[in-house]
């Protein structure tokens, strides 16, 4: 699995949305602002996260993005998904039936594809929201946060 600018920009935001009072809507522009990531890249990524339902926007002028759901109900997998990014392993060739060493070394790549996928999907925002918090504690710092 490689983990691209897609999928790094995603949790920024989504972890900056969690962030938020009562998870009230934020601009793009004040989310990129903020991550210091490129807003024009970022309104797409978080119109994907539309379309996959975890976030939802807002018109107007106190208007922009928010979560969905709770972040609890939002796993590192999903947003990963929701982007386009693969957690599936890179196409390999059949093991050699006659060859042990193929068939364990396979077996291996298949049982790490599926515990990287369990750990993705069982990793909640609402986790990286606590190690945020706990992180700005430590710091001391205010409540607007920089991935």
């Amino acid at each position: 699995m490689k983990l691209t600018t897609r999928g790094q920009y995603s949790v920024k935001a989504l972890l900056d949305l969690s962030l938020q009072p009562q998870f009230g809507p934020t601009s793009v522009k004040a989310i990129a602002d903020r991550q210091d990531l490129p807003a024009p890249y970022l309104e797409k990524l978080l119109m994907e996260m539309r379309r996959a339902g975890l976030v939802k926007s807002l018109r107007g002028a106190t208007g922009g993005y928010q979560l969905a759901r709770h972040p609890a109900q939002i796993s590192l997998g999903q947003i990963l998904e929701a982007v386009g990014e693969t957690i599936e392993p890179l196409p390999r060739s059949s093991p050699d039936s006659e060859q042990a060493e193929d068939w364990v070394t396979d077996r291996l790549w298949n049982q790490l594809h599926q515990k990287l996928k369990e750990s993705l999907y069982s990793i909640s925002l609402e986790d990286l929201y606590f190690d945020a918090r706990s992180w700005q504690a430590y710091q001391e710092e205010e409540t607007n946060f920089v991935v």
